[in-house]
């Protein structure tokens, strides 16, 4: 193993311990896969085949276990896009969403003038903690 990457492995060992969680092999494998590439947004299956093609022997429900755990942990994001498709964003971050249809493709919108007025209150005892807006794309017609 070369220094770099013991160094890259300690950091993520650090980062799930800092969030509250018990460094395993699985979790620190799949936090390596997560936020190696920057800032990125995934779902469980796809991170399933990531970390089967980088050799990391580990089950869908495992994988979707970690997700889970990491977003308890604040270190993900959640966002339910299409019906049942549920993707996890690493930019934890207030920030919106394009979703481009057909391709099940999300990207973030550069911060801007999105804005948000004329929320409802909410119930006795409860407050908002964020307002995730999805905005869906498709290629426009007759071109």
């Amino acid at each position: 193993m070369d220094l770099g990457c013991r160094k890259e492995n300690v950091a993520v060992d650090k980062r799930v311990r800092e969030a509250g969680l018990r460094p395993t092999r699985q979790r620190i494998a799949l936090a390596d896969l997560l936020f190696a590439k920057g800032d990125r947004h995934l779902s469980a299956e796809e991170l399933h085949e990531e970390a089967i093609a980088a050799g990391v022997p580990v089950s869908l429900a495992t994988v979707y276990n970690a997700l889970h755990q990491f977003t308890q942990a604040g270190m993900l994001r959640i966002l339910a896009v299409e019906g049942s498709k549920t993707y996890f964003d690493t930019n934890t971050s207030d920030h919106h969403h394009f979703y481009i249809e057909g391709e099940n493709r999300i990207f973030d919108i550069e911060s801007g003038p999105v804005t948000v007025s004329n929320l409802p209150e909410p119930p006795a005892g409860m407050e908002i903690a964020n307002v995730d807006i999805v905005v869906r794309l498709r290629p426009k017609r007759g071109i």
